[in-house]
C-alpha cells in the first residue's frame, strides 16, 4: 500500500469517513476562500492564514474520501505528507509550496505580525482557489 510508512509511523490512520464529512470539509474550504478574498484588503496575515486553511480543508476532504485521517499530533504536517504521496510527482511542487506556506502561516499567526506581503497573500489565495476547485471536481462523486 502506498501509505504504509505514514500508517506505520502513526502519522495517518485508516478511518471510514462519511460523505457528509467530505462535503463539510469542502464547504469549509470554499467558505474560507470567500472570507480570505474579503479580508485581503484589511489584514494580509489573516487572509493568508484563511487561504491556507482552505487548502488544508480541501486536503482533509481528499484524505477523508480515501478513507484516512491525519494523526492529531502534527495534523497539518501529516496532511501534506499524505497529499504529497496521494497526488504523486505531478503535483509535488504544489504540495511542497503549500507545506512551506504551512510553516509561514504558523510564523505569521504565532510569532511575527505583519510578516505576510500583499503578493504572498494574493499568490496563496489564487493557488488555493485553483486547488480547492480541482479537489472539488476530483471528489464530485463523494459529495453527491
Amino acid at each position: 500500500m502506498i501509505y504504509d510508512e505514514l500508517l506505520r509511523s502513526g502519522r495517518i490512520r485508516e478511518e471510514k469517513v462519511s460523505r457528509l464529512s467530505v462535503r463539510q470539509a469542502l464547504e469549509r474550504a470554499e467558505r474560507d476562500l470567500q472570507v480570505a478574498a474579503r479580508l485581503i484588503a484589511e489584514d494580509l496575515d489573516w487572509a493568508f492564514a484563511i487561504s491556507y486553511n482552505a487548502v488544508l480543508q480541501a486536503s482533509r476532504a481528499y484524505m477523508f474520501a480515501q478513507g484516512y485521517r491525519p494523526a492529531s499530533a502534527e495534523g497539518h504536517k501529516n496532511t501534506f505528507a499524505f497529499m504529497r504521496i496521494a497526488l504523486g510527482k505531478e503535483h509535488e511542487e504544489l504540495i511542497t509550496y503549500f507545506d512551506r506556506m504551512r510553516v509561514k502561516r504558523n510564523q505569521a499567526t504565532y510569532n511575527v505580525a505583519g510578516l505576510i506581503t500583499k503578493t504572498e497573500a494574493q499568490n496563496l489565495l489564487e493557488k488555493a482557489r485553483d486547488f480547492v476547485a480541482w479537489i472539488h471536481n476530483k471528489l464530485a462523486q463523494h459529495i453527491e
